[in-house]
């Protein structure tokens, strides 16, 4: 609407280039936070008064639509990074939030604590490590971290490569169109892409991250006590990104990717 303030500073704009993710605190609220909260309980199984029901240490929760979810994907704030950050009309909208990895404390080895970046296209094939991911991110404009539990360093927090997306952009571009499979990768770059720094994504109930779709990122095993509730959608383009704009209007999510190719 006019007159509405931006959701990030140009400062947040530009670490969001250089590190490949921002957080934005209070992105919804959390009485959504607790209603969504309350509906994955139910849906888990488990009882959340009772340890004894959390058997395994990840349930895998698919789409869900419900209105606290819809509401939080698309809150004003969100819907103004997501502008700032794509670029307007260039996303599009979500009737809800994609798959919830719920994580129980436990001492169990989950199996899914790799380094890697959401592969976006190629989904057809039945073997998840021959999906694919371009150098134009064809089929995602973000990834996104919605917490929908308080997070903190011993609740299994998502481990973030910072500035890994840049590593990522600059090994997909040689193959173009085509891009690279997640064999690729995986064969190609065993570091999987190591910057020296590593991020966690904590935070309240709430807190929303927006990452390039490049980054980095890990789950890890959870040694606190609370069950953490986390979305990880995916933001869909409305069109291809293009990393050479006649215009010049680029998005910061481009602007990344012409950052990494321009310092090869």
């Amino acid at each position: 609407m006019p007159g509405t303030l931006p959701a990030l500073s140009a400062a947040q704009i530009d670490a969001f280039i250089t590190d490949g993710f921002v957080r934005i605190d209070n992105a919804f609220s959390r009485d959504l936070a607790d209603q969504g909260r309350a509906i994955l309980w139910a849906a888990t199984g488990c009882d959340p008064d009772n340890p004894a029901t959390w058997t395994q240490p990840v349930v895998r929760l698919g789409e869900f639509s419900q209105p606290p979810f819809r509401d939080a994907v698309n809150s004003p704030a969100l819907r103004a990074a997501y502008d700032q950050l794509v670029g307007a009309g260039r996303w599009l909208p979500r009737g809800g939030l994609g798959t919830f990895p719920v994580r129980f404390p436990s001492p169990v080895d989950a199996g899914d604590t790799g380094w890697h970046i959401d592969v976006s296209f190629g989904h057809k094939a039945p073997d998840f490590l021959d999906w694919r991911a371009n150098v134009y991110s064809r089929g995602r404009a973000l990834l996104m971290l919605f917490l929908f539990s308080d997070v903190e360093e011993d609740d299994a927090p998502t481990r973030i490569r910072p500035g890994s997306h840049l590593e990522v952009a600059r090994y997909l571009a040689p193959a173009g169109e085509a891009g690279r499979s997640l064999r690729d990768m995986l064969t190609d770059r065993p570091g999987w892409f190591d910057t020296g720094r590593e991020a966690l994504a904590t935070g309240p109930a709430g807190t929303v991250y927006l990452c390039h779709p490049f980054l980095v990122h890990a789950a890890q095993g959870h040694r606190g006590k609370t069950v953490k509730f986390m979305a990880q959608p995916p933001l869909l383009p409305s069109g291809p990104l293009e990393v050479d704009r006649a215009d010049g209007n680029y998005s910061p999510v481009e602007l990344a990717i012409r950052v990494a190719l321009d310092s090869q």
